[in-house]
């Protein structure tokens, strides 16, 4: 059945979401408590592969480190190869490094294995969240530089600012969050409604399901 916008708008899945505890260093939310319900975590990988068609995409780049979960998820489902863009110091074979700016406005690196593909390969880039931008950048950079075409990009939510516009504008951008919805503006405000009534227990995998052994 397809899904209408209102019923895009109110994935169940983005109620799983935590909120953080651990003080302002830390990103606003953590998807993992998501990740780990078998019935959320497929949903969300539906939703992200579902504006993708057959043959569209030659490898899923994930972005260290969070980008790895939804990367290689999303590789599975598109039948594809995974490639890791990693932080700096971590990859034991020639490599290339563009700096860049996170969240927190430190300046880090990202690095990818050199070569990693053949030019012209459509690469979609996976991270988890695109808030000032600086991350997917580096990794829209990194690919281009060897050649690879960005065929687009998924996270779990964009926010609104004029990085991600010129993203939108230049590349196929795919997020669980719908743009123009109310769960987007609330994102934007890095807050969730659901926080408010959030329990971890709701989260857990299903022990009583009827085909467990």
């Amino acid at each position: 059945m397809t899904q209408t916008t209102d019923d895009r708008d109110n994935r169940r899945y983005l109620k799983l979401m935590a909120p953080r505890t651990r003080g302002e260093k830390f990103a606003w939310l953590d998807p993992s408590a998501a990740y780990v319900n078998a019935e959320s975590f497929h949903a969300m990988l539906d939703d992200l592969v579902e504006p993708f068609g057959e043959g569209e995409i030659d490898v899923v780049a994930g972005l260290d480190a969070a980008g790895f979960v939804l990367g290689a998820g999303l590789a599975t489902r598109l039948r594809t190869g995974f490639l890791t863009i990693r932080k700096s110091g971590k990859i034991p074979v020639e490599f290339d490094v563009v700096p860049m700016n996170n969240y927190s406005g430190q300046t880090q690196h990202m690095e990818m294995r050199k070569p990693a593909f053949a030019k012209g390969t459509r690469v979609l880039l996976v991270d988890q969240w695109i808030e000032t931008g600086g991350t997917m950048k580096a990794g829209i950079e990194l690919v281009e530089r060897q050649g690879g075409v960005v065929a687009g990009v998924a996270v779990v939510c964009i926010e609104d600012n004029d990085a991600t516009k010129a993203m939108y504008d230049k590349y196929k951008m795919v997020s669980c969050v719908v743009p123009g919805s109310e769960i987007q503006a609330q994102c934007n405000s890095q807050t969730l409604e659901s926080f408010k009534t959030f329990q971890p227990e709701h989260c857990f995998p299903d022990l009583d399901r009827p085909d467990r052994a």
